[in-house]
């Protein structure tokens, strides 16, 4: 049989792939998911809650007080949390320490996974600041306990805060000076 040139291995193969069924598309899956959680018909979406849905406050409790503080503009224009979004709108938000530049590409009511998230948004923000950039000040090694009135000294030093031991013409090291003459 070998010299007919037919493998059995062959016939095998083409049998088993005959029963798989097709990969669904990746792009399919995430698009039939945001028609999920997207609004019934002719309802309208809150920007307190769409800013939660689409994953960029992590609570909505959390955009509702961005809304209230003057955080959230749509269209150039500060918002309360119940205004209505609709698609095309630009969102911006002032969130942890950086501005956030969203165009609406698709309104969502439910909190969906971070790919089907990404989908529903046009992002125009800046790009955040490096972090080597952002050097972190008095980091402590860990287990040396409470600080020393020294050590904090140094570390307002470091931080250019000003001493509030001393007046505004007092010299830093007003401790020495005032036990100076003093001794046991």
């Amino acid at each position: 049989m070998a010299s007919e040139g037919v493998h059995e291995s062959d016939d095998v193969s083409d049998e088993t792939d005959d029963h798989r069924p097709a990969p669904e598309p990746q792009g399919d899956a995430v698009a039939a998911a945001a028609v999920a959680a997207g609004p019934s018909n002719g309802e309208s979406v809150r920007v307190d809650s769409w800013i939660w849905s689409v994953r960029l406050v992590k609570t909505r409790s959390m955009g509702a007080a961005a809304c209230k503080g003057g955080h959230v503009r749509v269209n150039g224009e500060r918002v309360k949390p119940a205004h209505s979004v609709r698609v095309g709108d630009e969102v911006r938000l002032r969130h942890e320490g950086r501005e956030r530049i969203v165009v609406v590409k698709r309104v969502i009511r439910k909190r969906v996974g971070a790919p089907v998230a990404a989908e529903c948004y046009v992002d125009n923000s800046p790009p955040p600041p490096p972090r080597e950039t952002v050097a972190p000040a008095g980091i402590r090694d860990r287990g040396t306990g409470r600080p020393t009135k020294r050590d904090r000294r140094e570390l307002e030093r470091l931080r250019d805060l000003p001493n509030p031991d001393a007046g505004p013409d007092a010299p830093r090291d007003t401790h020495r000076r005032a036990h100076r003459g003093t001794q046991r």
